[in-house]
């Protein structure tokens, strides 16, 4: 799980592959050349034939991930919203061995605490909440907003996730979409 690894693929040489499961089904991503793409295409399908594999696309990759409470740069983490108000801190190692980009902001934002953080949500009424949706508290007051949003095909809800003020982020709270 998380590896990353250089190898021949059909024939092709340098072809990435990695575990990160990315759709929280325990798959792999693979990373070729763009002039690769027809070959790696027609062995994928043709090594699945007996077991009727289909193409699926990102939104798949979406509703799969969210469902599993995975963060996907540009929604739940970007250049305004830190790995640790995203929930990575798992994977955000402070060690004086280990330097990397912003590396003193977050150990600040980590020692003087977190004022936002991105959670899960469901919705209870009808609807899709879609990236952008102003999130609200009972009386209308801005607290946030929504990082990514769909029907989840395997809980058959509408769920997301939002960044929200730090009030709001235990499980149970209540916020308006």
């Amino acid at each position: 799980y998380y590896i990353f690894k250089h190898l021949i693929f059909v024939g092709i040489p340098n072809v990435l592959l990695s575990t990160t499961g990315y759709t929280g089904s325990g798959g792999c991503e693979i990373y070729f050349r763009n002039e690769d793409a027809f070959k790696v295409w027609d062995a994928v399908f043709e090594a699945g034939k007996e077991f009727n594999i289909k193409p699926i696309g990102l939104g798949a990759r979406d509703t799969l991930r969210l469902e599993m409470g995975f963060c996907l740069y540009g929604h739940e983490i970007n250049d305004t919203t830190s790995p640790l108000e995203g929930g990575l801190g798992w994977i955000t190692k402070f060690t004086d061995t280990k330097n990397f980009i912003n590396k003193e902001n977050l150990l600040k934002q980590k020692a003087e605490g977190l004022t936002r953080k991105v959670v899960g949500f469901e919705m209870i009424e009808r609807g899709i909440p879609r990236e952008g949706y102003p999130v609200t508290d009972s009386v209308g007051n801005n607290i946030g907003h929504v990082c990514s949003g769909t029907q989840g095909p395997s809980v058959q809800k509408a769920i997301g996730t939002a960044i929200v003020s730090k009030e709001f982020t235990k499980t149970g709270s209540e916020i308006f979409i």
